[in-house]
C-alpha cells in the first residue's frame, strides 16, 4: 500500500492511504523523488516536444479561473466603470492585432516581390546577354545567401520559428503551453526569415508563418509589457490569464491567415475549423472584426503600389484577387472530370502527408546532432533546389508567342506569363515562366483564364512532380517555412494537367482546373473544407466555382482519411504535443477515472509549514496541489481548495509567514494584491530555487486558505474516463480532482491531468484495452513500406 505524506499544522507528517496524483507535465521532464518513493514510471507520455526545430520541456494552460480570497475581494470592489474599460480594451486590442497583422502581412509581401524581383530581374538580364553560367551562378548564390542568413537566425536567435508555427499555435490552442513560441525573438526571427527563405526561391510559404506571427503579435499584447525591460501597463492587467490570452491568440491566427491571402472571412473560419479547440459567439465577433480590420488595411497599401509606389510589388503576391478574371460556365458532363480529380486528388494528398512524415522523421534526427548539421541540411536543399529551378526548363521544348495574348511576350523582367529563358525571339519557355516566379507568381500563371494552349503537358507534369517533392524536403529546415502555398502551386499543377488530359471532353478551362486541382490537394492534405473553400473563392473571386468547389473538398477529404490524418496533426504528433481530441476513444468509456491515478497523492494542509513548502516545490514538478484542513481546523478532513505553484512560489518569494499554525486573519490581505496572483508573462515567473530562506524561516508558517481556489472542478472517481475527457477539453482545464465516491475516506484521491488522457498512458496501465481501440476505416500499408 502506497504511502500519502499530508504534514500536519505541527510539522509532523500524517499517513494515510490514497492513490497518486499524476504528476502534471512539467514534472516528468526528469525523474522525481516524492516523499522518498520514486514516482511511478508507467505514464510514457512525453513531456517534451519539438518546439520549431529544438526540443524544449512543455506544460499545460490552465483556462479556468483561480477564485480565491483575492480574486473575489477584487471583482467585488470592481466598478462598472471597470467592466466597461475590460469589454473596451478587448475590443481596442482585437483593433490593434489587426492592424499590426496587416502591416507585417504587407510588408512581407512588399520584401518578397522586391527581392526575388530584383534577383529574377538580373539572372534574366544575363540570360539575355547569353551569359548562361554567371546568371547560374548569380541565382544560386542569391538563394544560398538568403537560405544561409535565414537558416543562422532561425538557429541561434530563435529556433521556436523554424517550420510554419501552425502545430505550435494549435497545441497552444488546446491548452499545451512550450517556452518562447510567442516572444519577441521568435517574431522577428519569424518575419526576416520568411521573406529571406520565401525570397529564396524554396518551395515553401507565407501563410503558416504568418499565422504564427499574428498569433505571437496577439500574445506580446496580451501580456501587457515586460517586466524585465520596464514596460508594463496597469491597463492591460485584465489580460493575464491564460482564457484571455487564449483568445487573443485565437484572433491574431485568423488575422495571420486573412492577411496572407486577403481572405478575411476565409481566415475566421481557417481559425474556427482548424486551429482552435474551444469557440463561442463572442470571440467569433471579435474575429471577425479582426479580419476586417486586416482586409481594409491591406486594401489601403494595395491601393498605393497600384499607383507604382511600391517597387516592384503590384498585383502580384498572395494578395491575389480575381484570378480568373470573368464567369465561369460548366455542364453536366463536366462533373465526371471534376470527380476523377478529386479522388486522384485526396489520394496524392494523402501520399504527401505520409512522405512528409517520414522526411521529418530523417530531418529530425539529422537536427539532433547540432545547429551545424542543420544549417548544412538547410543550405543542401537550397542548393538541390537552385539547380533543378535553374536546370529544368532546359529541357523544355520553346513555344511561339500566341498572336492574341494581352501581355508582352516574350516577357523580360520580373513579371509575366511567358519567360523567354534561353528560347530565341518570338518564343518563350513553359516551364521557365513557372520555375522563374515565385510561388505567388506561379499560382497567378495556373489560375489565368484563357490560357489553355500556354504551357505542354509534359512541362506541366514535370513541373508537379518538382513541386510536390520539392515542398516535401523543403519543410522540416530551421528557417520558417509553410506549407499552404506549396500545396496550392503543387495542386494548380495537377489540376492543369487533369484539365489537359480530358482536353475535349469538357468546357472547363485550364485555368479553373487549376483551382479545383489546388482545392483537391489541400482537402486531401490539410483535410478542411469550409474554410479552404471560402479562401480560395476569395482569391479567385468566382463564386460560380462553388458547386465544384464543395464537391472536391468533400471527396479529397473523404479519400484521405482512408488513409492517414490532416498533415499538421500529424506534424503534432511528431512533435511530441498531447493534443486532445475532440472525440473520445470507445476504450475510455471501459475506464473509470480512478483507474488512470497512480500513488501517491501530494497534499497541503490549510496551515502549512514552509520547509515543508520548500522540499514539494523543489523536489516535485507538480503545478497544482490540494488543500485538505484536519482537526483541529476541522472535525474531520475536508477538501478546501486547490493551490498552484506559482502562488505559493508568490508567498514564499513575499514571506508572508507566520510563527504559529493558526490562521493568520485579515492581515495577510495587506502583504498581496491581486495583481501578484496574475499569469505572469513569457518568461514563466519566478522558480523556487532562486528565493533565498534562513532556518528560522524555513520554521514558520503560512496560511494558505486565502490563496487557494475553493471551488475547483471535481469528479467522482467511478465517472468514466470519456465523460470526464469531455469536460476537461470543453472547460480547458489543468487539474480535474477526484474526490471519492463514499466519505470517510481522504477527501480527495486524486488529480486527473492532460497526460492521464493520453492513450500512451492509458494503453500502459491497460494493454489489453488496445484492440478494442477505435481506428478510422484505413487501407493498411505493406509492412516494407511501413519500415521505410
Amino acid at each position: 500500500m502506497s504511502l500519502l505524506i499530508s504534514p500536519a499544522p505541527n510539522g509532523l507528517p500524517v499517513t494515510a492511504p490514497a492513490p497518486e496524483e499524476e504528476a502534471d507535465e512539467e514534472s516528468l521532464t526528469q525523474p522525481l523523488l516524492l516523499n522518498g518513493l520514486r514516482r511511478s514510471a508507467s505514464n510514457t507520455t512525453s513531456q517534451v516536444a519539438i518546439v520549431g526545430s529544438n526540443v524544449c520541456p512543455i506544460e499545460s494552460l490552465d483556462y479556468e479561473i483561480s477564485e480565491n480570497d483575492y480574486f473575489k475581494q477584487d471583482w467585488r470592489r470592481g466598478e462598472k466603470i471597470q467592466t466597461l474599460q475590460y469589454i473596451f480594451m478587448k475590443w481596442m486590442m482585437c483593433f490593434f492585432i489587426g492592424l499590426l497583422v496587416g502591416l507585417v502581412g504587407f510588408c512581407n509581401n512588399l520584401a518578397v516581390e522586391n527581392i526575388a524581383g530584383t534577383k529574377f530581374v538580373v539572372t534574366s538580364n544575363m540570360m539575355l546577354a547569353r551569359r548562361y553560367t554567371t546568371a547560374f551562378l548569380v541565382f544560386a548564390s542569391s538563394n544560398f545567401g538568403l537560405t544561409l542568413f535565414a537558416s543562422l537566425i532561425t538557429a541561434f536567435i530563435a529556433p521556436e520559428a523554424a517550420g510554419s508555427g501552425i502545430p505550435e499555435v494549435k497545441a497552444y490552442l488546446n491548452g499545451v503551453d512550450a517556452p518562447a513560441i510567442f516572444s519577441l525573438r521568435t517574431l522577428f526571427v519569424k518575419i526576416v526569415g520568411s521573406i529571406s527563405t520565401v525570397s529564396g526561391s524554396l518551395v515553401i510559404g507565407k501563410a503558416g508563418p504568418m499565422v504564427h506571427t499574428g498569433a505571437c503579435i496577439a500574445a506580446l499584447m496580451g501580456q501587457g509589457g515586460s517586466k524585465k525591460y520596464g514596460l508594463t501597463w496597469k491597463w492591460l492587467k485584465y489580460f493575464k490569464n491564460d482564457r484571455d490570452r487564449r483568445d487573443l491568440v485565437t484572433c491574431g491566427s485568423a488575422a495571420g491567415m486573412a492577411a496572407a491571402f486577403r481572405a478575411p472571412v476565409g481566415g475566421l473560419l481557417f481559425a474556427l475549423e482548424e486551429m482552435t479547440s474551444w469557440w463561442r459567439s463572442a470571440l467569433l465577433w471579435r474575429a471577425f472584426f479582426t479580419t476586417a480590420v486586416v482586409a481594409i488595411v491591406l486594401r489601403a497599401l494595395i491601393d498605393v503600389c497600384l499607383s507604382g509606389k511600391c517597387g516592384l510589388f503590384g498585383k502580384g503576391g498572395l494578395i491575389m484577387f480575381d484570378v480568373t478574371s470573368a464567369n465561369s460556365a460548366y455542364q453536366i458532363w463536366d462533373v465526371p472530370p471534376v470527380l476523377f480529380l478529386a479522388v486522384f486528388g485526396g489520394i496524392w494528398g494523402s501520399l504527401y502527408n505520409f512522405l512528409q512524415d517520414r522526411v521529418l522523421r530523417i530531418y529530425n534526427r539529422i537536427n539532433e546532432r547540432g545547429a551545424a548539421y542543420k544549417i548544412v541540411l538547410a543550405l543542401a536543399i537550397s542548393i538541390f533546389t537552385s539547380c533543378l529551378l535553374f536546370g529544368l526548363p532546359w529541357l523544355a521544348s520553346c513555344r511561339p508567342c500566341p498572336s492574341d495574348t494581352s501581355e508582352p511576350c516574350p516577357t523580360i523582367g520580373r513579371n509575366g506569363n511567358y519567360k523567354k529563358f534561353q528560347c530565341p525571339p518570338g518564343h518563350y519557355n513553359d516551364l521557365a515562366s513557372l520555375f522563374f516566379n515565385t510561388n505567388d507568381d506561379a499560382i497567378k500563371n495556373l489560375f489565368s483564364k484563357d490560357t489553355d494552349a500556354e504551357f505542354h503537358h509534359l512541362s506541366m507534369l514535370m513541373f508537379f512532380i518538382t513541386c510536390f517533392f520539392l515542398s516535401i524536403f523543403s519543410y522540416g529546415i530551421v528557417a520558417p517555412a509553410g506549407l499552404f502555398v506549396p500545396v496550392i502551386v503543387t495542386g494548380a499543377a495537377y489540376g492543369r494537367f487533369i484539365g489537359m488530359m480530358f482536353g475535349s471532353h469538357s468546357t472547363l478551362n485550364h485555368g479553373l482546373f487549376a483551382v479545383l486541382g489546388s482545392a483537391a490537394l489541400l482537402g486531401g492534405s490539410m483535410r478542411m473544407t469550409v474554410s479552404l473553400c471560402v479562401i480560395i473563392l476569395e482569391l479567385t473571386n468566382d463564386l460560380l466555382l462553388l458547386p465544384l468547389m464543395m464537391l472536391v473538398l468533400l471527396i479529397s477529404k473523404t479519400v484521405a482519411d482512408t488513409f492517414n490524418g490532416n498533415i499538421y496533426d500529424l506534424i503534432m504528433k511528431l512533435k511530441g504535443f498531447p493534443y486532445l481530441e475532440s472525440h473520445a476513444e470507445p476504450y475510455l468509456r471501459q475506464l473509470a477515472v480512478c483507474d488512470v491515478v497512480t500513488s501517491p497523492l501530494q497534499l497541503f494542509s490549510g496551515i502549512e509549514k514552509v520547509g515543508n513548502i520548500v522540499h514539494v516545490l523543489k523536489t516535485t514538478g507538480h503545478n497544482g496541489f490540494p488543500v485538505v484542513d484536519e482537526p483541529p481546523l476541522s472535525h474531520s478532513p475536508v477538501l478546501f481548495g486547490l493551490i498552484l505553484r506559482a502562488h505559493l512560489v508568490e508567498l514564499l518569494k513575499k514571506k508572508a509567514f507566520i510563527r504559529d499554525p493558526v490562521p493568520a486573519g485579515s492581515d495577510a490581505f495587506n502583504h498581496f494584491s491581486a495583481d501578484d496572483f496574475a499569469k505572469k508573462g513569457l518568461d514563466h515567473g519566478d522558480r523556487v530555487e532562486n528565493i533565498q530562506l534562513t532556518d528560522e524561516e524555513m520554521d514558520m508558517f503560512i496560511d494558505l486558505h486565502p490563496f487557494c481556489n475553493t471551488s475547483p472542478y471535481t469528479v467522482v472517481e467511478t465517472m468514466s474516463l470519456a465523460k470526464a475527457l469531455v469536460l476537461f477539453r470543453e472547460v480547458g482545464l489543468r487539474h480535474l480532482l477526484v474526490i471519492p465516491k463514499v466519505s470517510g475516506r481522504v477527501p480527495v484521491v486524486g488529480i486527473i491531468t492532460r497526460h492521464d488522457f493520453m492513450p500512451e498512458h492509458v494503453l500502459s496501465l491497460h494493454p489489453s484495452l488496445a484492440k478494442s481501440k477505435w481506428k478510422r476505416l484505413r487501407f493498411k500499408l505493406p509492412p516494407l513500406v511501413k519500415f521505410f
